[in-house]
């Protein structure tokens, strides 16, 4: 994969002097692991982040984003933002329960079974619970995903994420990427067309980044 296109994400890994190891996504996680542990022999003392940085360390970022966004006088009765490694709803979902209960947290999947992500996010809502000392408890129950979006797959752009992606750059001008903001804009476009919102909710899109994504390559022709 030496002579992939350097564009988005991978123009500026390059820019900046990582080192790329490419892996099939069923070796993925024992590659990292590998490479880890080769570096670690090598006298270096790397940090291991896991896939989306979803663990209680990650996750307690958004915990404490949360607190930030009530700080500024900001109380959602919705918040909706893409979901796929959970780190990022865990976060949303055990700082809205601390700050500001009457937040709902709407996860739109970008590549996970409803089912699945809702379990994972559970298990490592009360793992960063612990983390940080605070009695909570998640259930299942408790999280919030929506799964009707995954389209044509991970990374695949269909017609409701290319409206999506344009509608937010011509009207707010705020730039969203193929994979994760525009997918979950795509469904919170859907779901308010639907009336699955009321009119006097406060709705409020997390724009997680990503953004370089938007100028890969792969994506010039389609949007």
């Amino acid at each position: 994969m030496e002579d992939y296109p350097l564009s988005g994400n991978l123009l500026l890994d390059r820019l900046v002097g990582a080192k790329i190891v490419w892996a099939q996504h069923s070796e993925r996680d024992r590659v990292l692991e590998q490479v880890f542990q080769d570096a670690w022999q090598a006298g270096k003392r790397p940090y291991m982040i896991p896939y989306g940085g979803s663990n209680p360390t990650g996750a307690s970022a958004y915990v404490y984003a949360v607190r930030e966004l009530i700080m500024q006088d900001m109380k959602p009765d919705w918040i909706v933002f893409p979901s796929s490694s959970g780190g990022t709803q865990t976060g949303l979902v055990l700082g809205a329960k601390l700050f500001n209960p009457t937040s709902q947290i709407l996860g739109i999947s970008v590549d996970e079974p409803q089912d699945e992500l809702r379990k994972h996010v559970a298990e490592l809502g009360n793992e960063t619970a612990d983390l940080l000392d605070v009695a909570v408890n998640f259930k299942l129950d408790d999280i919030l995903v929506n799964d009707d979006y995954l389209g044509g797959g991970y990374g695949v752009v269909g017609q409701p994420e290319t409206e999506a992606i344009r509608l937010f750059a011509r009207h707010e001008g705020l730039l969203l990427d193929p994979v994760y903001t525009g997918r979950a804009a795509a469904g919170l476009i859907d779901l308010i067309r639907k009336g699955f919102f009321s009119q006097n909710d406060l709705v409020l899109f997390w724009h997680t980044g990503g953004t370089p994504a938007l100028f890969a390559d792969r994506y010039n022709n389609i949007i």
